[in-house]
C-alpha cells in the first residue's frame, strides 16, 4: 500500500530489473495485473501492479478522472522512488495509460498497450447486466461456475464459436475466478463501463492528443477479439507517432494460445526501445 497525494494506492511488486508498471483491465485489480503480466510479460522486470481507483484497496477519490488516474500513477512512482518505468495497459486499462504518456511523458520509457479500448466502435454492458451479475458476489459466482461457456465466454472476449483446448478453458476459469470478490471491485468497474470506456472510444482529440505521444509503443492486438475491436486498435497505432501494431491471428480478447508469441513480441519491441533493458537470465 502507497500513501499518494490522489490517496491510498495498493500495489504488488514482484521481480527484479527494469521496472514496469501493470495497468489492469475492467473488473481487475492488482492481482489482475499480475496475472496478465504473467501470461504476456517475459522474465527480467520489476512488475509493479497498481488498482486503480475504485479497485481492491484503492478508493474511488472525489470527482474521479482518467486523467487523475494517470497522475496518481506519477505519485505512486515517487513513492516508489522509481524515475521512469515502462507502462502496459491492458483492456480498459489502456485509457490511463495513454494519459499517463500524454501528461508525464518523461515517465514512461515504453508504452504497451495489450487488446485495449480505442477509439471507435465497441460493446456497452447494459445496466441491468451489470447491476445483476457485477454486485452480487454469490450470482457472479454462480453464473461463471455453472454456465461459464454460454456466459463466462462472451465476458472474457472468447470469439464466437471457438473450441477451446483444455489449457485454454482454464485461462479463461481463472481470469473469470479473479473478479472474485466483485463486490469489491464495482466502483472501478463502474466507472470503467459507464464513464471511462465510452469517453475513450469517443474521444475526441482534446482529451486525447494521441499525435504528442512521443513514447515508443507497440500496440498487441488479436484480429478476432469482440470486445476490443482490431480495427480500433490498428487505427490507434496509426495515431500514435512512434507505435506499431503487433496483430495476433487469433485468440480473442484473451489472446488465447498466442502467449508465448506475445511475449516474444513484446521482449523484442523492449530490447529495441528500452535505454536500460533487463538482461536475460
Amino acid at each position: 500500500m502507497a500513501l499518494t497525494d490522489y490517496g491510498r494506492i495498493a500495489y504488488a511488486r514482484v521481480g527484479d530489473g527494469y521496472p514496469m508498471l501493470a495497468i489492469h483491465g475492467n473488473a481487475g485489480g492488482f492481482d489482475q495485473g499480475l496475472l496478465l503480466a504473467g501470461w504476456t510479460i517475459g522474465p527480467g522486470f520489476q512488475v509493479i501492479a497498481p488498482s486503480r481507483f475504485g479497485y481492491p484497496g484503492s478508493p474511488m477519490p472525489p470527482e474521479a478522472s482518467v486523467a487523475m488516474q494517470a497522475d496518481a500513477y506519477a505519485s505512486l512512482l515517487d513513492a516508489l522512488s522509481i524515475e521512469q518505468a515502462v507502462v502496459v495497459g491492458y483492456s480498459a486499462g489502456s485509457a490511463s495509460a495513454l494519459q499517463f504518456a500524454v501528461r508525464h511523458p518523461d515517465r514512461v520509457s515504453a508504452l504497451v498497450l495489450v487488446e485495449p479500448v480505442a477509439p471507435g466502435k465497441g460493446p456497452v454492458m447494459p445496466k441491468p447486466i451489470f447491476t445483476v451479475f457485477f454486485k452480487s458476489d454469490f450470482i457472479y459466482w454462480a453464473t461463471v461456475t455453472g454456465f461459464w461457456p454460454i456466459i463466462g465466454g462472451p465476458w472474457a472476449g472468447v470469439p464466437p464459436g471457438k473450441r477451446l483446448s483444455p489449457k485454454e478453458k482454464a485461462e479463461v476459469r481463472t481470469l473469470l475466478s479473479s473478479l472474485l470478490p466483485v463486490s469489491a471491485r464495482v466502483d472501478g468497474s463502474s466507472f470503467d463501463i459507464y464513464v471511462s470506456t465510452p469517453g475513450l472510444l469517443n474521444a475526441p482529440e482534446s482529451d486525447y492528443p494521441f499525435g504528442s505521444i512521443r513514447t515508443p509503443a507497440l500496440v498487441v492486438s488479436a484480429v478476432d477479439d469482440p470486445l476490443a475491436l482490431h480495427e480500433n486498435a490498428r487505427a490507434l497505432a496509426e495515431k500514435i507517432p512512434n507505435a506499431r501494431l503487433q496483430a495476433v491471428s487469433g485468440g480473442g480478447h484473451m489472446l488465447l494460445g498466442h502467449h508465448e508469441e506475445v511475449r516474444r513480441g513484446i521482449a523484442e519491441f523492449l530490447r529495441r526501445t528500452v535505454a536500460s533493458p533487463p538482461q536475460p537470465r
